[in-house]
């Protein structure tokens, strides 16, 4: 009934236990922020010489919505839109010098009945599908989701101070090109003979 629907948006949503599809029904939404270092997978990557973001920066934003989807015919589905975004300290693959990732994610995640079922419309769909639980873990599948979002080689769009080449590495390039090209015996070989 109506009176029931709207008890059912009233309720308190735990993001940390979500019933989904009590959500999904009830149209919840939910929405706030964890300082980073709550996020221990995605805190491990920040280098212990990372600089310190600033308090408003050193956190991750996230807002979720529950939807039920109709369908013809069959149970209506279930839906979660999830949004996130966290400013991450890495490293910068090319300088090695800090570098802050600003990483973004947004979500549409259908929840069906079980593992196996979800396994199955995984490999037949493009969407993105989880086994539905009635206690998900939403910081948890915040993190997931901005470890996906992690670039594989953080670097800076243009380095703020110019590489430095170790001497070493500058001697081979130079005897490289004083080197002779390794075919060039070959292509001698290759040549005519002079005429007697």
């Amino acid at each position: 009934t109506l009176a029931t629907l709207r008890r059912m948006a009233l309720r308190e949503f735990d993001p940390l236990h979500l019933d989904v599809a009590a959500f999904a029904r009830a149209g919840g939404e939910l929405s706030g922020a964890w300082p980073l270092g709550e996020l221990a997978r995605v805190a491990h990557d920040v280098p212990a010489d990372a600089m310190p973001l600033a308090p408003e920066d050193d956190r991750v934003s996230w807002s979720a919505r529950g939807d039920l989807r109709p369908v013809r015919g069959g149970e209506p589905e279930i839906w979660l839109r999830l949004q996130a975004e966290a400013r991450v300290p890495l490293q910068c693959q090319r300088c090695l010098q800090p570098v802050v990732e600003m990483l973004s994610v947004d979500r549409h995640i259908r929840f069906v009945q079980g593992e196996d079922a979800a396994a199955q419309v995984d490999a037949d769909s493009e969407d993105d599908v989880l086994a539905l639980t009635r206690a998900l873990d939403l910081r948890e599948l915040v993190e997931d989701e901005l470890l996906l979002a992690m670039p594989i080689v953080p670097r800076h769009e243009v380095c703020p101070e110019p590489l430095v080449v170790p001497p070493s590495v500058a001697d081979d390039a130079d005897a490289g090109e004083a080197a002779p090209h390794p075919f060039a015996a070959l292509a001698a070989l290759k040549k005519p003979p002079l005429p007697n």
